[in-house]
């Protein structure tokens, strides 16, 4: 996959941009001010695979609750403000790593260049966070709305006064819920701009139609190769988010965080209890013990027609009869197993590989 070439930056020690891997991001669903509950909440998402962890700052009390928190957090933290541009000047003072501001509330340009030379003395990026429900009243006046061309027209006139101040440490994200406004934003900046984009579809929703938007609009701007760092928006606990955007990352083949399943929806075909089996598998795959076999593909499937054909396609694979099940490794069928040892002997022989 191409992918659009950008400055890379710095978020703590994650590189954003340049070619870097795209990095995984999440939001804590936690009262800042509660020290102890956001750092067991980082910690969660760091166990989960997060890469970079962003907290709400709305007061001051949340603000100085930072510095704490950045000291003995595990994952770089952002600061996300809005409406008062003293509290990212404080946020950046105590150890963020990295800033959010959103050009729809932040204030005028003195305010912003204040936050700029903050920053740039301690060299924190700043992501311009456009966001189609906060967009300024008289961009959207002009437009119509919150149109692509609106919020495009936000996100360079905040990286404009930024620039002018002599800074370039920006990353720029442009979200709305409707993906084609979103993908539409986007490749407009694509054509202005060289800083990295982070990407997500804004108030996804829930967990199952919020993964599918997330899926739907990130998958579309990873695979026209925009995007360096993302996150999945959804009303659901932020390992969730994490889950979602390593496994977009995985589908859209620009990363691998462990075995890859392949399995069969099942019909009437099937001859086994399949889906209890997967389970199983699915669970196992998720452990420390396989986390090292990035890009292994672990067949389970079910019926003739398409069975013996994917497990001989993936490294290891089954494919389940009445009873019994046929073993495949790389390619070679090398042993039929009976129905109660399939899981067993599956990850048995996948077990061999972490011993290479």
């Amino acid at each position: 996959m191409k992918r659009r070439k950008t400055r890379r930056i710095f978020v703590g020690p994650v590189a954003v941009g340049g070619g870097a891997p795209v990095s995984v991001q999440s939001m804590t669903k936690t009262d800042t001010r509660d020290v102890n509950a956001t750092l067991r909440r980082i910690r969660g998402l760091a166990r989960a695979g997060c890469e970079i962890v962003r907290l709400a700052v709305p007061d001051g009390a949340a603000a100085e609750a930072l510095a704490p928190i950045c000291r003995r957090s595990p994952l770089p933290v952002v600061a996300d403000v809005h409406f008062d541009h003293r509290l990212a000047l404080r946020s950046v003072a105590v150890g963020a790593a990295g800033l959010r501001i959103n050009p729809g509330n932040i204030g005028s340009a003195r305010k912003v260049r204040e936050v700029i030379a903050a920053c740039r003395e301690r060299r924190v990026p700043i992501r311009v966070g456009v966001n189609a429900g906060s967009l300024e009243k008289g961009i959207a006046a002009r437009h119509g709305g919150p149109t692509a061309r609106a919020l495009a027209e936000s996100a360079l006139r905040e990286v404009s006064l930024i620039e002018r101040a002599g800074y370039r440490e920006i990353k720029i994200s442009v979200k709305a819920f409707g993906i084609p406004t979103t993908l539409k934003a986007y490749r407009l900046l694509a054509s202005r701009v060289d800083y990295p984009f982070h990407v997500g579809i804004t108030e996804a929703g829930p967990l199952l139609p919020g993964t599918v938007r997330s899926a739907v609009g990130i998958g579309a701007l990873l695979l026209e190769g925009l995007g360096d760092t993302l996150r999945v928006s959804l009303s659901a606990p932020e390992a969730e988010e994490v889950r979602v955007g390593r496994l977009i990352l995985e589908s859209v083949g620009l990363r691998s965080f462990g075995p890859v399943l392949v399995s069969c929806p099942t019909c009437g075909r099937c001859r086994i209890g399949l889906l209890p089996l997967v389970g199983r598998v699915e669970a196992a795959l998720a452990s420390e013990r396989f986390r090292s076999l990035s890009g292994v593909t672990v067949a389970v499937m079910g019926c003739a027609v398409n069975g013996p054909g994917e497990a001989k396609e993936a490294d290891i694979g089954i494919a389940a009869g009445k009873g019994t099940a046929l073993l495949f490794k790389r390619g070679k069928a090398v042993r039929t197993v009976p129905a109660r040892r399939i899981v067993a002997e599956l990850l048995d022989e996948l077990g061999r590989f972490t011993s290479r």
